[in-house]
């Protein structure tokens, strides 16, 4: 619902879900703070947690009440007008069990008098929403299966000498969603990779390394009944059956895949159990609609990362946008973006629904902005293929095969998009896009195993010396054209908030956090924060006043300094009305 400017048409405006609403448009309809008056927009309040490390989560406000998760999986319930801490919960996690991708978690759910997240050790936890005492924990990934590799490299090897700073372990990134009595959510870190450090503090991840094997596992969706935690369903990311696809060179949109397809044919008899390590990760809070029970969300890439050797054919459902029916997990359809995937392309920031028009026929239809540097848009009921956006970031050997002398490709690895969520202003028939320029190089290697007689292939992502930054882009989904961008000195990572008052709210690596005027994109205000603001922000009101909360903790990824503060602004009392 729209309210007018000064004018509150109930005592409270929450945001309840992660995306705010099931459709995840991340569009506040609030107008109090306004393009006239956010020069005045200023410090409400602020929370140091204690926990310094990345921090990515969307806050959410129930009932005047602000629920937070913290890295390692504590949890803050605040009073949303005042930050008083009103309880907190501290998570214990388990030692023998590897992260996956850092302490990170993206946020909650709230639903039901309770308190839902996912956790770096592959745990559902549930406490009460008034107390924060725990209900039930349940193990969600099962046993750990992805052990690490310990291949010794030769000591000629460029990689021998540099430090594993993560590796793959299964753990829970996203933010679970509550529907009709079931908490869906998914694991990640079923992608086998080994994460190398990069000796500069300010650049993003080192080295990537994907190996010739048979490491990780299957990734998987799975719906939880919200009473006990009991499993309702699970949707496989990875067909038991004919993940091999239809050896695809071309896809709809009309992205052409030089790929060797005889060879891949014939690799199919040396590796046919290559589904049970498939990879596939849920990075991405689902979207749903709620008038047909279908809920969508993205998948990660196969395993192992970037080398394909040991997994020939299309390797489904990894790099795709898969549409489920929400009460049986039943698969209804998927749009893979990039077959045979190379580059690690997942799906990573969250859907969107929207209505989209085309040739004056109006398509209830799903977007999602993607690594590749586009903004996919389809036909919600089908998965059809309707349009793409013009490239949000440059472009370079999109596609392009890795080589032994190293190939140069962006967006690579890190995206285009990364899981930073976008917000959609129906109205306005536009979508808001944070995303980042940072050009990778591919690079396979041959080298012999320390005391072995056996040598090895695999295949590296690095960051270059290129220059790196940011583009923030706001592009009309019904022309696919771009309204308009604006360049920032770092990645964008995070996401962004707009508001029905023509306002659009982004935070960057270097502390500051902005508001612009999402129909120009000049910079209206902002804040300087002492840590990276690489977080979505979200709105709300309480008592008749309207909130921008936002947490501020960096991202160690990315070289962003980290942090612990949760930051929320509002106007000054004289003009609230």
């Amino acid at each position: 619902m729209a309210i007018n400017p000064g004018v509150s048409v109930a005592e409270n405006t929450d945001w309840p879900s992660y995306g705010l609403n099931m459709s995840g448009q991340r569009h506040a309809e609030l107008q109090q703070i306004n393009r006239d008056n956010i020069h005045q927009l200023q410090l409400a309040w602020k929370v140091n947690t204690g926990v310094k490390a990345t921090f990515q989560a969307t806050p959410l406000i129930v009932n005047g009440v602000m629920f937070v998760s913290l890295p390692y999986n504590h949890v803050l319930a605040l009073d949303a007008k005042t930050g008083k801490t009103l309880w907190q919960y501290v998570h214990a996690r388990r030692s023998d069990w590897p992260m996956c991708c850092g302490p990170a978690n993206r946020g909650l759910a709230v639903a039901h008098g309770k308190v839902f997240f996912g956790t770096v050790d592959a745990r559902l936890i549930a406490l009460d929403a008034k107390t924060g005492h725990m209900l039930w924990d349940i193990n969600v990934a099962g046993n750990q299966v992805n052990t690490e590799q310990q291949t010794e490299l030769n000591q000629r090897d460029p990689n021998k000498v540099r430090k594993v700073t993560g590796g793959t372990g299964v753990g829970i990134a996203m933010a679970p969603v509550v529907y009709k009595n079931k908490v869906i959510i998914g694991i990640t870190g079923v992608g086998y990779g080994l994460h190398i450090d990069n000796p500069r503090s300010d650049a993003p991840l080192g080295a990537v390394i994907g190996v010739t094997g048979r490491y990780g596992r299957p990734g998987f969706l799975a719906a939880y009944d919200v009473q006990d935690g009991r499993q309702l369903w699970q949707f496989d990311t990875i067909p038991a059956q004919g993940w091999e696809g239809g050896f695809t060179t071309q896809t709809a949109d009309g992205s052409h895949f030089n790929r060797d397809i005889v060879s891949e044919k014939a690799a199919m008899s040396l590796y046919p159990d290559a589904a049970g390590f498939g990879g596939g990760s849920a990075w991405s809070t689902p979207a749903i609609d709620e008038a047909s029970d279908t809920l969508y969300f993205g998948t990660g890439n196969p395993s192992p990362q970037m080398n394909d050797v040991s997994r020939p054919g299309d390797n489904l459902y990894t790099v795709s946008l898969v549409a489920l029916n929400t009460e049986t997990g039943q698969y209804k359809w998927h749009y893979q973006q990039v077959p045979h995937d190379l580059w690690g392309y997942d799906l990573a920031s969250p859907p969107v629904l929207f209505n989209y028009t085309k040739n004056g026929v109006v398509i209830p239809a799903v977007g999602q902005a993607s690594k590749t540097g586009w903004f996919y848009i389809h036909d919600r009921h089908s998965g059809a293929f309707l349009a793409k956006s013009q490239a949000f970031v440059p472009q370079l050997n999109l596609f392009k095969q890795p080589s032994a002398e190293g190939t140069v490709v962006y967006p690579g690895i890190l995206g285009g998009a990364n899981w930073s969520p976008v917000s959609v202003d129906q109205q306005a028939n536009r979508v808001f896009i944070a995303a980042m320029h940072s050009p990778i190089k591919y690079t396979v290697h041959e080298t012999d195993v320390q005391g072995s007689n056996r040598s090895m292939r695999y295949t590296a992502s690095e960051p270059t010396n290129d220059e790196r930054w940011g583009l923030l882009s706001a592009i009309d989904f019904t022309t696919g054209k771009i309204a308009w961008q604006h360049k920032t000195k770092q990645p964008l990572i995070g996401g962004v908030l707009t508001t029905s008052s023509g306002l659009l709210f982004c935070g960057e690596g270097d502390g500051t956090f902005n508001a612009f005027d999402s129909q120009t994109g000049q910079v209206l205000w902002h804040y300087q924060s002492s840590y990276g603001v690489n977080a979505p922000p979200v709105s709300y009101e309480v008592d008749g006043e309207q909130y921008v909360s936002v947490v501020s903790g960096g991202n160690s990824l990315f070289g962003f300094k980290q942090g612990d503060a949760i930051l929320t602004f509002k106007l000054p009392a004289r003009n609230v009305k």
